[in-house]
């Protein structure tokens, strides 16, 4: 295998993107094709997949209590203090890059406030707004956002990405761009690269107070810094008293789900919004700048370059982003569709992975294995699960009646719902702790309105087909058809 994939690395990728997507359609069309023949082993699958997701339903329920009374203990605790006594704080300097396109300046400004707010000495705060050359309104935009908040930091620097021959027009590229102008910075503010972190900030995405004091302690403290990746709980709160009902269902699952992958480190893998040693970075040779998956993708590049310490340590304290939104009720949709398609397609970057699991044999095998399951199973039930649980054990019975009229065939459908009726037992708890975690209501939110979001749910079947399983498929679609993804930045309101 790692001849085939050094001797013909394009026919190999090319290979890769076609059957690792067609794997989601292969599971989408099983009870389809195998029910003529072998309707007891789709019966089974189907079960089988069921349990799976009772499993995969009650570990979520778990993490999430976990990490929810782990957040509430953290937001409470002092952090500034708890830094200023640790060995190194006096030295220690942050980098906060904020890659940005045709943000409005509102967006950006918010976000800059925000980091104002940090109880982090600002002193030590690097701020570098990221714009891109094609944006026409990038030199005015950084112009006046360097004017009104350059004497607020440490430092403030603007760069502009011009795309390179070989480049993809993103948020890698540009967080690659910025990167090496903020290390030749450095020099000329005698910053040494290894006193300082670098954290990619989203331009909506809104850090607690404490966040970069905790991540002072939490780095300072790390033996093994260099290997670490540090991220909040990226929830989708900041606008979700204002977007429609639809939308609103989908993102507060995913903050939940967000919020539970901090208490699980063996499969949490840093995205949107995070942070690293900028020594780290410089060392694997920054982002890669044709890829469009950044955060995944630069997790992988660290990991095959340094090894099976690499990991996604967890910071306790909320990060505030907005969810998907537009100025009317279908271009929200609209909005959260494409979103939810350029989060799918980082499974463009699963055959990079693997490769990377053949080639890089100074790895343990078992590591290297463990890490590529938990990315294969995330991608390709992405898109499947949803048909799988909603109409799999009505499909056998249907197309092979005389299977219907078995014990099996008969009780399949009600086995079926018995097992996922379990499952939904644990939305209980997704449903409690967004009521405790996400801001207050806001006054315009109209009282009448609180009991949609009980009734809500009810939704869920619905929403997660739109929203999730079909921008999820037509990413995989894309990707076997070999239709390149083009990054679309997320409208903002």
């Amino acid at each position: 295998m790692r001849q085939l994939f050094t001797r013909y690395p394009n026919k190999t990728r090319r290979f890769l993107e076609i059957i690792v997507p067609g794997t989601s359609w292969l599971l989408i069309t099983m009870p389809l094709w195998l029910s003529f023949s072998h309707p007891a082993m789709v019966a089974y699958l189907i079960i089988t997949f069921d349990v799976y997701w009772l499993y995969k339903s009650f570990t979520l329920a778990i993490h999430a209590i976990k990490s929810f009374l782990t957040l509430q203990a953290h937001v409470k605790v002092d952090w500034r203090a708890q830094a200023q006594i640790t060995p190194g704080f006096s030295g220690l300097h942050h980098a906060i890059i904020i890659p940005q396109y045709s943000e409005p300046i509102h967006i950006l400004r918010r976000t800059l406030e925000n980091l104002l707010k940090q109880d982090y000495p600002h002193d030590r705060l690097v701020i570098v707004l990221a714009t891109e050359d094609k944006d026409p309104n990038a030199r005015e935009t950084g112009t006046l956002l360097k004017e009104e908040f350059e004497n607020k930091f440490g430092h403030f620097l603007v760069t502009r990405h011009i795309l390179h021959h070989g480049e993809v027009a993103g948020k890698s590229s540009n967080m690659a761009w910025a990167a090496k102008r903020l290390v030749r910075q450095l020099a000329d503010w005698h910053i040494p690269v290894d006193r300082i972190t670098v954290t990619s900030c989203d331009a909506d995405a809104l850090p607690h107070p404490k966040y970069f004091s905790a991540l002072t302690c939490q780095f300072l403290d790390d033996p093994d810094r260099e290997f670490h990746f540090y991220q909040g709980a990226i929830l989708f709160y900041s606008n979700i008293w204002r977007i429609p009902l639809p939308t609103r269902v989908i993102n507060t699952l995913g903050s939940i789900w967000n919020l539970a992958l901090l208490s699980q480190q063996s499969r949490f893998i840093n995205f949107s919004t995070y942070s690293l040693s900028l020594a780290t970075a410089v060392r694997v040779g920054y982002w890669d700048v044709d890829v469009i998956p950044e955060d995944y993708h630069l997790f992988f590049k660290v990991y095959f370059a340094l090894g099976e310490k690499v990991a996604t340590r967890g910071i306790f304290l909320p990060v505030l982003v907005d969810a998907a939104e537009s100025r009317t009720f279908i271009g929200t949709l609209i909005n959260q569709y494409e979103q939810s398609k350029r989060w799918a397609w980082g499974v463009s970057d699963i055959p990079y992975v693997i490769r990377g699991v053949f080639l890089n044999n100074h790895i343990a095998l078992h590591d290297r294995l463990r890490r590529l399951l938990f990315l294969l199973e995330h991608h390709i039930f992405w898109p499947s699960n949803w048909f799988i649980l909603t109409l799999g054990s009505a499909i056998p019975p249907i197309l092979n009646p005389a299977f219907g009229r078995t014990v099996l065939g008969h009780n399949l459908a009600q086995i079926s719902s018995g097992i996922l009726t379990l499952s939904a037992v644990f939305l209980l708890v997704v449903i409690v702790i967004d009521l405790r975690v996400k801001p207050p209501r806001p006054k315009e939110f109209a009282a009448w309105k609180l009991p949609f979001l009980y009734l809500q749910w009810l939704t869920l079947p619905i929403v997660s087909f739109f929203l999730a399983a079909l921008p999820g498929l037509d990413a995989h679609t894309r990707l076997m058809l070999g239709k390149r993804l083009e990054y679309r930045v997320t409208e903002k309101v």
